[in-house]
């Protein structure tokens, strides 16, 4: 039988998960690097799984890595100094989140600050491939055909999905779909860099076969009794659903198809394909109920959970995997409340932009800018639609259980979170989506909230498919994917009714590009923080527009009744983004490496 070296770890996780780490200490004595064969690896699903596990283990957790890290790259936040990428420096940020070579301890590491896209993506592919190779080895695999389609559905996933994550920064790569050899010649067309869109269809390609094999949930099938109600975070078939039209969407989108084409549009035939996998998804949702919306009240479940408690509710997808529960109170908490609360604030102070919350509409549902919306820029706070106060901290609310100077925000001109803090609030405003800022908030329950940022959740799919069904081939915002009865218009509404909003306004229907404002706007409140903003604009082609360049801040005097005076809107940095910015650039090594590999346009 053919020998081959794997990590004892990649055996055994699967184990870890159902039984808990302790159990396992039995299984530590062997040497780290245990020579066993093929057959003790993949000849049966338990110890399979255990190999596929190692793929989860390279998930990003997108908000801690590093001490903490700075993921919301376009308008939506200012620190106490101006980001690298506010600059159009895309090189700045890559030790924390693209990029830095790993070393062999931190790739083993069950820390969230280890995590790093470009790398683990990398290596989570070739284990994708080789996985792929060896369950359809014959005689290796011994297990039921249920069992066989389990562990091909996340290797075929999870292949499509980390492409997906390194070309939604870096562009389009080579699709590689084997195990290469070390020594292998690269100086092949195969191992050319693709555009996007032409990386896209080949993820496309993964996902719909991997939907086709997976199932709806892993409680409700015979390989998922082993772990059930534990399989919150397996991939299944929503999963790859979601992924086959956000994908499909990504390659249909302006940047892209310009990129592919030449032409700064959708491109509709994409886009159809795009509204079709996530009518396909919803349709399922409305069959089974394995994922619905959060109630209103219940909303906040998505990201923030008390008690220890896994956030994600009803509605999320795809979430973060769980390395560290500390690295919420210690990281993220620390870099979004302010430094006088005691939670290892250091040297962050990640706060809203002014300019993006001008987002939010009023409570009628009719964006700021509308004339008809009542918005009144004296009194900038008052009559906000819901979601407002859900995700903003606004001067004079309480925030802090405890009596005393933290109790109420002072985030007027002068006061103690704008100026007398370090760091404090840079703009007037602090988020409170991810942090839980609250009346009953302390340290007791910070210590013991969960926190994490959904990579995928069920608002985030009814807008992505408002969007592709109003670009489709005769879409329109009255128009339908086809295989789901809800049109692009029902969709937007869902979300928005759920925020308690009224149906959009009929003057936003009469056209797509009206629509489509709707939808930008939308985005940016529904998926505020989540990671989605910097993606959504520079593949709309929009980075660039002079729209979403400034990031301000708010300055004024608190009037005795409590309201804001002497307002003024005060610019702190204009984000440089020219076309060159659509992509991150790739570090300088990995160009250099062969000839079918070259640099992204500009860098």
């Amino acid at each position: 039988m053919k020998k081959t070296k794997y990590s004892l770890h990649s055996v055994i996780i699967f184990l870890i998960l159902m039984l808990g780490s302790s159990s396992c200490e039995k299984y530590l004595d062997k040497a780290p690097e245990a020579s066993i064969t093929d057959k003790d690896v993949f000849g049966n699903f338990t110890s399979f799984q255990g190999f596929v596990e190692e793929m989860y283990n390279c998930i990003i957790d997108p908000d801690k890595a590093g001490a903490w890290n700075k993921y919301l790259f376009a308008d939506e936040t200012l620190n106490n100094y101006p980001y690298n990428f506010d600059y159009g420096n895309y090189w700045g940020n890559e030790t924390y989140f693209f990029g830095v070579t790993p070393t062999a301890t931190t790739l083993a590491s069950n820390t969230a600050r280890d995590r790093r896209i470009w790398e683990y993506a990398w290596y989570a592919i070739r284990k994708a491939n080789m996985a792929l190779e060896k369950i359809d080895q014959p005689g290796l695999f011994e297990g039921t055909e249920e069992e066989k389609n389990h562990i091909k559905g996340q290797a075929l996933f999870f292949r499509g999905w980390f492409y997906f994550e390194i070309c939604r920064y870096w562009g389009g790569m080579p699709y590689i779909t084997k195990v290469l050899d070390p020594t292998e010649d690269m100086v092949a067309t195969q191992y050319n860099r693709l555009n996007f869109q032409e990386t896209a269809k080949l993820m496309a390609k993964d996902f719909r076969a991997a939907a086709d094999i997976l199932p709806n949930h892993w409680d409700l099938s015979g390989p998922g009794q082993k772990t059930l109600l534990n399989n919150r975070d397996r991939i299944n078939k929503f999963f790859a659903l979601g992924y086959l039209g956000k994908a499909l969407l990504y390659a249909a989108s302006p940047m892209i198809n310009e990129e592919a084409k030449g032409t700064n549009a959708y491109d509709p035939a994409l886009a159809g394909q795009a509204a079709k996998a996530f009518g396909e998804l919803l349709t399922l949702a409305d069959q089974t109920g394995i994922y619905k919306m959060q109630t209103w009240a219940t909303w906040t479940d998505n990201f923030i959970k008390l008690n220890n408690l896994r956030p994600g509710g009803t509605e999320a997808i795809m979430m973060p995997i769980v390395y560290d529960r500390t690295r919420v109170r210690n990281s993220t908490l620390g870099a979004i409340c302010p430094s006088s609360m005691g939670l290892n604030s250091g040297t962050n102070a990640d706060v809203p932009a002014h300019n993006f919350t001008k987002n939010y509409a009023m409570a009628n549902g009719l964006p700021i800018t509308d004339p008809a919306s009542g918005y009144n820029p004296l009194d900038p706070w008052t009559n906000r639609e819901p979601r407002f106060y859900k995700d903003i901290a606004i001067d004079g609310e309480k925030w802090w259980s405890t009596a005393g100077s933290d109790q109420f925000a002072q985030l007027y001109n002068g006061g103690r979170h704008r100026s007398q803090i370090n760091p404090p609030s840079v703009t007037g405003y602090y988020q409170k989506k991810f942090s839980g800022l609250s009346p009953t908030f302390s340290l007791t329950v910070a210590g013991s909230l969960m926190e994490f940022v959904p990579y995928m959740r069920l608002a985030d799919i009814y807008l992505m498919y408002a969007e592709a069904v109003n670009f489709s081939e005769g879409g329109s915002p009255k128009a339908t994917s086809g295989n789901y009865s809800k049109t692009a218009e029902d969709a937007i509404n869902i979300v928005r009714n759920r925020a308690q909003l009224p149906n959009i306004n009929a003057k936003f229907t009469a056209t797509k590009e009206a629509f489509f404002e709707e939808i930008v706007r939308e985005r940016a409140v529904e998926l505020s923080f989540e990671g989605s903003r910097f993606c959504d604009l520079r593949r709309w082609n929009r980075n660039g527009d002079p729209r979403y360049l400034d990031k301000t801040a708010i300055d004024f005097d608190r009037a005795a009744n409590g309201k804001p005076i002497n307002i003024v809107e005060r610019l702190v940095v204009r984000r440089t983004a020219e076309k060159k910015h659509n992509w991150v650039p790739i570090q300088v090594k990995y160009t250099k490496q062969y000839e079918g590999f070259p640099q992204n346009p500009g860098w």
